[in-house]
């Protein structure tokens, strides 16, 4: 039951985000808008540690390990935010869904890892065609929504790159000081760059954007993340994985619900063709992985075998 609430949680929070970053920017600007959920996030961040008792390292591949870290908090964040004032919300938790389409190519290209097999091929052109059909739809709407798109497309190339170069780094730190200690880098970061943009106190908060700061920075930052490695560590990667097929659909429906956001059929296609490549991509190329790797290791036993001494052999072989 403990699972099932966390992974609820976890699909629900995932669904809300984009709309609650869309209505924190509406008044006070998307700059304080995410700067201050980033603030509120350094301050509920500290007694979460402080009561789990993880200390924040500081040695050389710590220090990287939370550049790294701010670099996906600051630079993907700040553009995924930018973008919110010109797409709808739903639009970002599809698009952001391309994260782990984005993330394999990254990892074929830089890291040399996995064979391109039918299935993930597949899943590049779906995920390639229900994008362009997003950039259809944005470029009705003006140009600062394609602009958007980029935005959104950037930010989630950003969040990959962030992710396997912690991967790289290797400092196997827990992920909450990952968090903790990006949030520190990352947050002086949003300091400046609000006080050298806009340096103004807002003169216009609404209900909803003040609620929606504080639900970002309390919840979102901290027990989303919290939840979400707890999920990882006690639930198959391949089940974790469907929340990114969940999530953007409720998003696009809690949009077109609470905002008014509009659903077109070419958005609906759009949305179809990139989770239809993200099913192809998670699930049906797993298993020809773990057939041919599970054919490479009998390959290699019965060459082992077949080297051994005739008196270390198995039965069959004497």
């Amino acid at each position: 039951m403990r699972i099932a609430i966390a992974y609820l949680c976890v699909v629900l929070l995932w669904a809300t985000t984009p709309l609650a970053i869309k209505w924190s920017g509406e008044g006070p600007g998307f700059l304080f808008g995410v700067t201050g959920r980033m603030a509120i996030g350094v301050v509920c961040i500290g007694p979460v540690l402080l009561i789990t008792k993880q200390p924040l390292p500081w040695h050389s591949k710590a220090r990287l390990t939370y550049l790294a870290v701010a670099l996906q908090i600051y630079c993907s964040m700040i553009a995924v935010y930018w973008a919110a004032q010109f797409i709808p919300s739903g639009w970002i938790s599809v698009l952001f869904g391309l994260t782990p389409l984005i993330t394999a190519l990254l990892t074929r290209f830089w890291l040399g890892q996995r064979e391109l097999n039918f299935s993930k091929l597949l899943s590049y052109l779906l995920g390639i065609g229900g994008l362009s059909l997003m950039f259809g739809s944005a470029l009705t709407m003006g140009r600062n929504a394609a602009l958007g798109i980029a935005a959104v497309i950037l930010g989630a190339f950003l969040h990959s790159f962030s992710a396997l170069s912690i991967k790289r780094i290797g400092a196997n730190l827990p992920a909450l000081t990952q968090v903790a200690g990006g949030l520190l880098i990352a947050l002086p970061a949003y300091l400046l760059t609000w006080g050298i943009l806009d340096g103004e106190w807002p003169d216009r908060f609404t209900p909803a954007s003040i609620a929606s700061i504080v639900y970002l920075g309390m919840i979102a930052t901290t027990a989303g993340f919290v939840l979400y490695y707890y999920l990882l560590i006690q639930l198959p990667a391949a089940r974790v994985a469907l929340i990114t097929l969940i999530s953007p659909v409720l998003a696009l429906l809690l949009g077109h619900a609470a905002n008014r956001e509009p659903i077109t059929a070419d958005v609906l296609a759009g949305a179809l063709a990139i989770l239809a490549a993200l099913f192809l991509h998670e699930f049906t190329g797993n298993r020809a992985t773990r057939s041919s790797v599970k054919a490479r290791y009998a390959a290699a036993e019965i060459r082992d075998s077949c080297r051994r001494p005739a008196d270390k052999r198995p039965g069959r072989y004497r």
